[in-house]
């Protein structure tokens, strides 16, 4: 992965976590969803900033995605942007305040070597 490929997908990877910050923080200003409540929560939902500029991200991270994908094999992006899931619990343990249970940070750490496995392109 070139300089410029790795800038994309760090770019792709950051912008897909703000936009989970935001839509978590979002989605706890609408509070809980259930039975009685779930239609004013989904017309809410327009009027939530967070939730909107959650969604902005997204779609911005799916745009670099796209663009990364014209210049990297899909066998190597694809597992690569998991790592998304070890800034998202990072993200969850630091504004949230979640715990990160023992076994969660085992399986992140597998992500973590699991994408340096696939990433990893010997030098010959």
């Amino acid at each position: 992965m070139t300089l410029k490929e790795f800038g994309l997908f760090l770019i792709a990877v950051l912008t897909s976590v703000c936009g989970q910050f935001l839509l978590k923080a979002g989605a706890l200003k609408l509070g809980k969803v259930n039975a009685d409540n779930v239609v004013s929560h989904l017309m809410g939902m327009v009027l939530v900033p967070e939730l909107l500029i959650g969604l902005l991200c997204y779609g911005l991270g799916a745009i670099v995605y796209i663009l990364l994908l014209t210049r990297v094999n899909l066998s190597v992006a694809g597992p690569a942007v998991a790592l998304s899931y070890v800034f998202s619990v990072l993200l969850g343990y630091f504004a949230f305040r979640e715990t990160i249970p023992l076994e969660r940070v085992l399986g992140l750490g597998f992500i973590v070597f699991g994408v340096i496995l696939v990433v990893w392109q010997k030098q010959s």
